[in-house]
């Protein structure tokens, strides 16, 4: 039986045969761009894929680039020029010797057939599979078919062990009940033949089982190859992106002034490799005109300076979570995800504007149809859906990189407009607006709208992370046929606790467009300056308008951060509705003239950082109006909130539920209320001049407009007091206080009845 079993054969598994692709590295010279022209890199032939290095040492972390041969076309060029299309993109590649083009060129040919092969018959790595999915779930299929046999056999396993235990023990009873020698030769002979089968399946299992444990190694393997092949895929996709954005900006910048480009010679090593990668940003119109080089640095620090940027980003939030989150973590409320959804009715929004061309958009009366289910005050105040960002600000020691950050904050106000081009309701005159993020985000806000025509409001944050924010804006809206613009007029000012940093900024203009055909949509621009008046520090951004024949990146807001000597420090550029990022100045020079005989300062900076990056939108939200996380929490119904709070509107609250039509009825009633009211106030002031309360006209005008704070028509703001700004000048609304303090007694008694 010894011999019986050693003559079993071995489980072995037949090994897949594959082509192999042979390996071919060398140098060629690759062209980069007009300033640099050809540059050294290691190229690297394997398994249809041509990749491409800086350096040999960069092979074992960093693939610049990698072709695909299979649907690639080669073609020779003279004087040992290589041309390889793929993908709509040409590499030009450049060989030392007419020999070792011509090796390139055979090697090359031969990989293009061999992945040619292989994609037909759906042998290559996965990377260039037409329906990567449908691969891997034939992969899962096979497998999952593998191992229901594999239970099939263990089964067929458990019931042979069986039968054959019986056996074995029937044919020894047997054996001791016959005394023939003959009989017992031949239950011996069966007895091992049994013993036989047995192992034979057993061998027939193990076999099964390896194969499957094969089957199952090779999956991951090639799993984890087909991952890192879209990975590089996704990567290269993103630096072709970046290049050709890159390559319009420099070849705009040859353009304008190509002799200050004429003797510029590229350099050798990583210093030249990573001007490769440098940014242009354009001239600013209004300003000094700029370029900005990204400054050379080995990979390592590149790396080591990114890792440490993502560090200090993500250790600011957590402190920030936790500093709201340690003690309060089981008293939050929780704040409501979503909203009714929008109701599709149709209106012609040009049968109602066509006769408004020219007029102030405040004084037109509206349906609901055209608003989005909050007021301007709630607008407003979600300028903070990004306070973190103040927050970080407050812990700055620098003051610049404190600017950078309130420079980022005031863009941040806008990435939620992007889609909204419904108007918010206008507040009644003395509407209030509450927002208490005490338990969440360590702020609590208070606005009150101060007057009605032009439409104007005031604004008071406090947060107890080291910050306080107020601004009085005054809306101005014009209808100008093909499009709407609004233009808020007014500061916003922002003060530190700790080092008494007190910065001044204002709004730039909104515009919407295509009133009258087309999707309605959104643009801001113009110029925001932020001021830091204790340091005298300043920051200009340019909002770009967007131009539909401007190969520039839409939404694109660049500036630059300068000390009270005019000496700029950092660049700040992305766009307003998705990131803001800064780069350190190292150095900078004065290039030529621009376009318009302006000068160019070019600036050599570090690696970008990210400052501030979009929240993504909840879920369905194209159907909640696009309101933000923070947005679909403001009107919110909460309790204890003054009578004039704009959550308690009767029209608005009827719109966001869905009931246009019973929203309509109220707001006309409201705004009917309002206009009985103003004529009250004119008439108890008409009254007052001709009882001779006031002897001189003027002085009545002046006491009313300048020292009591009330418009024309007489209306005293309830929780704020005008007064003049010491650091700009100008008269602004300041909180005067006691609201919260009312809200804790719950006396509501100075408020007048608006709803």
């Amino acid at each position: 039986m010894d011999e019986l079993v050693k003559s079993l054969p071995s489980p072995t598994l037949p090994g897949l045969h594959l082509p192999c692709l042979d390996a071919h590295k060398g140098w060629l010279f690759k062209w980069t761009n007009y300033l640099k022209g050809y540059q050294r890199r290691w190229f690297v032939l394997s398994n249809g894929l041509l990749s491409y290095y800086r350096t040999q040492a960069e092979m074992a972390h960093t693939c610049r680039g990698t072709i695909p041969l299979a649907t690639a076309h080669i073609g020779v060029g003279d004087a040992c020029h290589l041309v390889l299309t793929s993908g709509g993109r040409s590499y030009h590649l450049k060989a030392t010797s007419e020999a070792e083009c011509q090796r390139w060129v055979s090697a090359l040919q031969q990989a293009k057939a061999n992945a040619t092969v292989l994609m037909h018959h759906s042998d290559d790595s996965g990377d260039e599979a037409p329906i990567p999915h449908e691969e891997r779930a034939l992969t899962q299929g096979v497998l999952k078919t593998l191992a229901s046999k594999l239970d099939d056999l263990s089964t067929c396993n458990e019931l042979i062990g069986k039968h054959g235990a019986a056996l074995q023990r029937s044919l020894s009873e047997l054996e001791e009940l016959r005394a023939s020698n003959d009989n017992t030769d031949k239950v011996k002979a069966v007895n091992e033949r049994a013993t036989l089968f047995r192992i034979t399946s057993n061998a027939m299992l193990n076999a099964c089982r390896d194969f499957l444990d094969v089957a199952e190694s090779h999956s991951r393997r090639w799993q984890k190859a087909l991952h890192y092949e879209r990975e590089q895929r996704h990567h290269l996709e993103e630096t072709i992106e970046q290049l050709a954005k890159q390559h319009n900006s420099l070849e705009r910048a040859w353009r304008e002034n190509p002799s200050s480009y004429a003797g510029r010679r590229p350099q050798e090593g990583d210093v030249s490799d990573d001007n490769e990668e440098a940014e242009f940003f354009d001239a600013m119109e209004d300003s000094t005109a700029f370029i900005t080089v990204t400054a050379a640095s080995d990979i390592q620090h590149k790396q080591l300076t990114s890792q440490v940027s993502a560090f200090t980003f993500t250790e600011s939030l957590f402190v920030c979570f936790k500093d709201t989150s340690t003690n309060h973590m089981q008293l939050r409320r929780t704040r409501r995800t979503r909203i009714p959804d929008k109701p599709n009715y149709s209106l012609n929004l040009w049968s109602i504007m066509k006769n408004c061309i020219g007029k102030d958009l405040s004084r037109i009366p509206m349906p609901v149809n055209f608003n989005e289910p909050l007021s301007m005050l709630q607008r407003l105040t979600e300028d903070l859906e990004y306070s973190e960002l103040l927050d970080r600000a407050a812990r700055c020691d620098s003051s610049l990189e404190q600017m950078c950050l309130v420079a980022a904050f005031s863009v941040s106000s806008y990435s939620t407009t992007v889609h909204r081009t419904a108007k918010p309701f206008n507040p009644l005159l003395g509407e209030t607006y509450e927002l208490d993020r005490l338990e969440e985000y360590g702020y609590r806000s208070i606005s009150e709208q101060i007057s009605h025509h032009p439409p104007a409001a005031a604004h008071h944050v406090t947060s107890q992370r080291g910050w306080t924010l107020w601004q009085h804006i005054t809306i101005d809206s014009k209808f100008r046929g093909k499009y709407i613009s609004v233009m808020p007029l007014g500061n916003i000012h922002l003060q530190f606790h700790s080092s008494g940093n007190h910065y001044v900024w204002s709004k730039v203009t909104s515009t919407v467009h295509n009133i009258i055909v087309g999707k309605l949509w959104i643009d801001q621009s113009g110029d925001i300056d932020i001021v830091n008046t204790t340091t005298k520090d300043t920051c200009r951004l340019k909002f770009s308008p967007y131009s539909y024949f401007s190969r520039e990146v839409p939404r694109k807001v660049t500036g630059v951060v300068e000390d009270r000597e005019g000496t700029a420090h950092y660049i700040l550029s992305g766009t307003w509705d998705d990131k803001m990022e800064s780069a350190k100045i190292v150095e900078s020079s004065h290039g030529g003239g621009g376009s318009e005989g302006k000068q160019k300062t070019v600036y050599q900076t570090l690696q970008p950082k990210l400052l501030w990056k979009k929240y993504p939108l909840p879920e369905n939200a194209e159907n909640m109006h696009f309101f933000s996380s923070l947005a679909l929490t403001l009107n919110e119904p909460e309790e204890g909130v003054a009578p004039t709070d704009s959550r308690l509107r009767p029209d608005q609250r009827l719109m966001e539920e869905g009931l246009w039509d019973e929203a309509n009825i109220q707001k006309q009633r409201l705004e009917e209320r309002q206009r009985q009211e103003r004529k009250k106030r004119e008439a108890q002031a008409n009254q007052a001049l001709e009882d001779g309360e006031f002897m001189d006209c003027q002085i009545f005008l002046k006491n009313y407009m300048c020292s009591t704070g009330q418009d024309i028509e007489g209306y005293q703001p309830l929780w704020f007091d005008r007064k003049t700004d010491e650091n700009t000048g100008d008269a602004t609304y300041f909180y005067k206080g006691g609201y919260w303090e009312a809200k804790e007694r719950q006396n509501w008694s100075q408020c007048p009845r608006i709803f």
